[in-house]
């Protein structure tokens, strides 16, 4: 087992570079055949052998930084065409950045057409790339046989995820926990390739996980809150002894002051360039239904501290005419044919940046809720005080690696994730992150009317 997992990333590691390096020769031409020629003659730019390799150099650490972030290098890990739009958004980044060092060497913008031809025979470079190297993946590698492991909770969600990823797992079996542990360790030991421990009691949980761990089994485990947080702790040794600390407070002095002028500067730099679109957007807003502008909404930042929200009006202005706090569903009929086009390409969340400015909000952080339904959380999910140990954002991480109907509870664990493991470069990595989740349709689907929310218990 230890020889297939080696190999795998061995295989991953060699397609990846492949990848890069074609990539990067595609590059390489359009720079020898038309913007180095047009430099030389009109510039009076001379490079030798290295200085070229140098533009190669810096071009592929660069799509190399980009892939790692976005998730372009995990073939056979991600869905082909999460894979295949994560290069996508990477070599946009890339030639992007290229084009102005490249204009910054000629002092003026120079032509576009040859990087968008390296654009254009990029993406479709990466299409073939991709899908032979999917197929390659899953013709060597079959789908993991999983034993899943559970207890008195449903477990129809977690197998239906599995399944979902089909080319990736295969849950041969489920066990009920109640069976005993003779019986389940047995059961382990009837030739999975790995066990999921899926919401069972703590003792029982830590006894199967040491057994699969002194028999080399791959354990998937659902984490408890308290899982979270001690995965946040600082590893410190008193003599000879390693002790675990959970501190008091979420963000030290010296982050929250540099996480603060990030916001500053990234909130002013982005209302300069948005201002146009914000501006048509109020006028189409305003033209529609001659409704407000704006929606102001009660939310709750660090310390449960109240504050008026701003976003672009979405829904009808009589959205919520009964009172009643409500999620947005599938589908919702409250939501105008603008809205649902500025909530798709999420400029309706634009005048938050005001928000931040005024110290409400950070770009990064959980996203804040009404009070009315973190009470109602609350009553059932007690740690959901948790994520308001930090200020509110725009976006996090339960926005990146969620979708807006992820589950409250599992929403809490990636906003306790962020919490526990903040830093300045898990910030900036979110911050590319929600550039792209901004094209991904299902990070804003509704809540399905057959889902578990604090309104629907």
């Amino acid at each position: 087992m230890k020889r297939i997992e080696s190999l795998k990333r061995l295989i991953i590691l060699q397609l990846s570079f492949v990848g890069l390096i074609l990539q990067t020769g595609v590059y390489a031409y359009f720079w020898m055949t038309a913007y180095y020629p047009f430099l030389h003659l009109h510039r009076r730019l001379n490079f030798y052998f290295k200085g070229h390799m140098l533009m190669f150099g810096v071009y592929f650490v660069l799509l190399f930084f980009f892939s790692s972030t976005y998730g372009g290098l995990k073939v056979g890990y991600l869905k082909p065409v999460d894979v295949y739009f994560s290069q996508f958004f990477s070599l946009l980044a890339v030639n992007v950045l290229s084009y102005f060092q490249i204009s910054l060497m000629g002092n003026w913008l120079l032509d576009v057409t040859p990087i968008v031809e390296t654009m254009l025979i990029q993406i479709i470079l990466s299409a073939v790339w991709v899908y032979i190297c999917n197929m390659f993946y899953h013709k060597v590698f079959p789908p993991r046989e999983i034993l899943l492991i559970h207890g008195e909770r449903p477990i129809d969600d977690i197998v239906n995820k599995f399944y979902s990823r089909k080319d990736k797992y295969r849950v041969n079996k489920c066990i009920n926990i109640a069976e005993g542990s003779e019986k389940v360790r047995q059961e382990i030991m009837g030739g999975y390739g790995a066990v999921v421990l899926w919401d069972i009691p703590i003792n029982d949980r830590n006894d199967l996980l040491k057994y699969c761990y002194s028999h080399s089994i791959r354990v998937y485990m659902m984490p408890k809150i308290s899982d979270v947080l001690v995965k946040g702790s600082d590893q410190l040794h008193l003599f000879d002894t390693p002790i675990l600390l959970t501190r008091e407070y979420a963000l030290k002095i010296e982050q929250r002051v540099v996480k603060r002028l990030i916001d500053i500067v990234c909130a002013v730099m982005l209302l300069v360039i948005a201002f146009p679109f914000m501006l048509l957007t109020a006028i189409v807003i305003k033209m529609y239904d001659g409704g407000p502008v704006l929606y102001k909404q009660i939310r709750c930042t660090r310390d449960s501290r109240e504050f008026f929200i701003l976003k672009f009006r979405s829904m009808r202005v009589d959205a919520e005419k009964d009172g009643v706090a409500r999620l947005a569903a599938k589908n919702d009929s409250r939501i105008t044919p603008v809205g649902k086009f500025i909530r798709a390409v999420r400029i309706d969340e634009l005048p938050q940046l005001f928000n931040i400015l005024k110290g409400d909000m950070s770009f990064i952080g959980p996203r804040p809720e009404r009070p009315e339904i973190i009470e109602e959380y609350m009553e059932t999910m007690p740690e959901f005080a948790f994520r308001m140990k930090v200020k509110a954002g725009l976006a996090g991480y339960a926005q990146v690696y969620g979708k807006y109907n992820t589950t409250p509870y599992d929403k809490l664990k990636l906003d306790l994730t962020y919490i526990e493991n903040y830093s300045v470069w898990l910030d900036l990595k979110l911050m590319l992150l929600t550039l792209k989740i901004l094209f991904k349709p299902e990070s804003t689907e509704g809540v399905d009317s057959t889902q578990t929310t604090a309104n629907k218990k």
